[in-house]
């Protein structure tokens, strides 16, 4: 039976971070209050990482949920921190495939922030996180977009991105929203500081981790992805991509 798991080269790159996405925890606190949440409503969170939109929300707002991620020392973490913010009783985390899970229960908020990759993108996401939905409930989708365009090949790959479709403009992510029969009623966007904020703590953990162990087998690659993100971040990324946490309504 093949192990479901991240690679361990995400836990190293990630390190202590608590929001795996490029938004801040002003900008998370901003979301949860924007889009009027109430105490007791049931949230399920898709690719939940460490579990930060879920404690916090259920501390700062009375809210329950469930959350679902593929990464064994992500659920842990998000445990340890439901734990650590005394809201255990509330939230419950479950190591699983997210786009595979089937709820127990309807949600009256279903959320993938930044893992439409589940779905295949933003339209088949859409149709998973609805069948934890309950009739009327939110849907909130973190996903990029190009903030310009990419003028090459280069630029497009440095964005992490396979082809310059991969990815909308802000106006044309809106569109698809609307294609796909939802309204957009709120949204928090990335600014390039919390864009910041990400990388380059991205950057920090790699160096500490291969300071602390230089003959792992890993070692080279992520040498390698030390000696050269930085750059690709500051010359491609921070400029061209966007990204941003959508809340949606079924039309």
């Amino acid at each position: 039976m093949i192990a479901l798991d991240l690679p361990r080269s995400f836990s190293i790159r990630e390190g202590d971070l608590r929001i795996l996405n490029p938004i801040d925890d002003v900008k998370l606190a901003t979301l949860g209050r924007v889009i009027g949440l109430r105490p007791g409503a049931s949230i399920l969170d898709l690719c939940s990482g460490k579990g930060e939109l879920l404690c916090t929300w259920a501390r700062d707002h009375g809210v329950t949920g469930t959350g679902v991620d593929i990464s064994t020392i992500n659920t842990a973490a998000a445990q340890a921190r439901a734990a650590e913010l005394g809201v255990a009783d509330q939230v419950r985390f479950v190591h699983g495939d997210a786009a595979a899970y089937v709820p127990g229960q309807a949600f009256d908020l279903a959320a993938c922030v930044g893992a439409t990759w589940i779905g295949g993108g933003v339209p088949g996401t859409l149709k998973i996180l609805e069948r934890g939905l309950r009739p009327g409930g939110m849907v909130l989708v973190g996903e990029p977009y190009w903030r310009l365009d990419p003028p090459d090949e280069t630029t497009v790959s440095a964005c992490h991105a396979r082809s310059r479709d991969e990815f909308r403009d802000l106006p044309g992510l809106v569109g698809l929203f609307g294609e796909c029969g939802w309204d957009l009623v709120e949204m928090v966007l990335a600014d390039q500081d919390s864009w910041d904020r990400y990388a380059a703590a991205h950057w920090l953990n790699l160096r500490r981790w291969l300071d602390a162990h230089p003959d792992d087998e890993l070692a080279g690659e992520l040498r390698r992805e030390l000696t050269e993100d930085p750059l690709r971040y500051v010359r491609y990324r921070r400029e061209h991509l966007g990204w941003g946490v959508f809340a949606l309504l079924r039309r």
